[in-house]
């Protein structure tokens, strides 16, 4: 078994779905209980022991882990701020993920005050017309960007996130133009992953493989004008692709490196520069984790294999210990085109839309147009 050396078993980010409850209910979102759930997310006690839990995990590292709060709409939780202040005492960088359509002075201010590094708002689309359509709620365009101008006047750091879809993929240029004017520090950008809700929408407005790669290549040309961080999140063959167009030699070259694509949150404000970790495609177990609202443990937020439970279990023994988590490190287990391509160490595949398509996490990514030079020699073979 070959573990990949980029992971070094070091935990850079922990999602935490701080509650099920939202106030939205999009059509690309991961979750799939409804707000009834929320009696079963964990308790102010039990949110304080795996935050102690990743504290502790971090000290054993050579760099502390940054913990997301996440949702539903971790907004939602009447005690967020008392979990982010136990956070900061631990030693934890701290970023929160929200719809943003709850974030008023008040708020924006509690956000200021509490240390969070960076805030993620999800905007997906230019217009109104589009981003209320997904977001299922109108109005929820304008709220966003209320919340927005609420951040700005507290100075705090924000990105902007889009999950791409036939939908809204036509206003990929005007997404990031509106990013720059708004003064986002970054613009992520999240090809979908077909679980939750998103099973249905993927059935008629997720991009084929030839479109997924046609807006890599897009992405890429957004990403060389250096004029905002742009990261790919669940399109790991980016990282094939930036090398394919000279992005990431250009980089290099320039002495920057590729920061916007580390095994970290894109040069977070406060973050030490060793934290800068190297360039990779799917992270999902190997420097990444989620935690449910009930506290079990996945590799991502959109691979439902769980590995356990920090109620039961405590978080850096999953972390070392779970076999789930330690074949998706063993890059010679890929199968499939992804087994035999020579970019799986920098890439990997979505392990998620993997799963998803066969129920097995180490599969061949379903979505990536790319055939490998050495699976077309094989398939020439076979030909009569």
């Amino acid at each position: 078994m070959k573990e990949n050396p980029t992971s070094e078993r070091i935990l850079r980010l922990l999602f935490w779905e701080t509650t099920i409850k939202c106030n939205l209910a999009c059509a690309h979102c991961r979750r799939i209980e409804d707000d009834d759930a929320v009696a079963t997310d964990l308790s102010t006690e039990q949110g304080m022991d795996l935050i102690d839990q990743l504290a502790e995990l971090g000290k054993a590292q050579p760099m502390m882990p940054v913990l997301v709060f996440s949702g539903g709409e971790p907004l939602c939780r009447t005690d967020l701020f008392d979990l982010t202040a136990h956070a900061r005492k631990a030693g934890l960088t701290l970023a929160l993920a929200s719809n943003g359509t709850m974030i008023d002075s008040a708020v924006a201010e509690k956000i200021k005050a509490s240390g969070i590094a960076r805030v993620s708002i999800s905007l997906d689309g230019a217009t109104a017309e589009i981003h209320n359509k997904l977001r299922r709620m109108q109005g929820s365009f304008e709220a966003a960007l209320e919340g927005i101008s609420r951040l700005r006047e507290k100075a705090v750091p924000f990105q902007i996130n889009i999950t791409l879809t036939k939908h809204n993929s036509h206003q990929l240029q005007e997404v990031y133009d509106l990013a720059k004017s708004l003064g986002a520090v970054a613009l992520h950008i999240f090809m979908l992953v077909p679980v939750g809700c998103g099973q249905t929408l993927a059935e008629t407005d997720m991009l084929s493989p030839d479109q997924y790669e046609r807006m890599l290549v897009e992405i890429c040309k957004l990403d060389a004008l250096g004029e905002l961080q742009v990261k790919v999140t669940c399109g790991p063959h980016y990282e094939r692709v930036i090398r394919q167009q000279g992005l990431h030699r250009a980089r290099l070259q320039a002495g920057i490196g590729h920061k916007a694509l580390s095994t970290t949150p894109d040069s977070i404000p406060g973050r030490p520069p060793h934290a800068q970790g190297p360039s990779k495609g799917c992270l999902a177990g190997l420097g990444i984790l989620f935690v449910g609202h009930q506290g079990d443990v996945f590799p991502c937020g959109y691979l439902p294999v769980n590995c356990g439970n920090i109620l039961q279990t405590k978080l850096a023994d999953i972390w070392q210990n779970n076999k789930d988590l330690a074949k998706m490190r063993d890059t010679e287990s890929l199968e499939g085109k992804c087994g035999r391509c020579g970019y799986r160490e920098i890439c990997g595949g979505c392990r998620a839309r993997a799963y998803a398509a066969t129920n097995n996490y180490m599969a061949e990514e379903p979505f990536c147009a790319y055939i490998p030079p050495q699976a077309l020699s094989q398939s020439s073979h076979r030909t009569p």
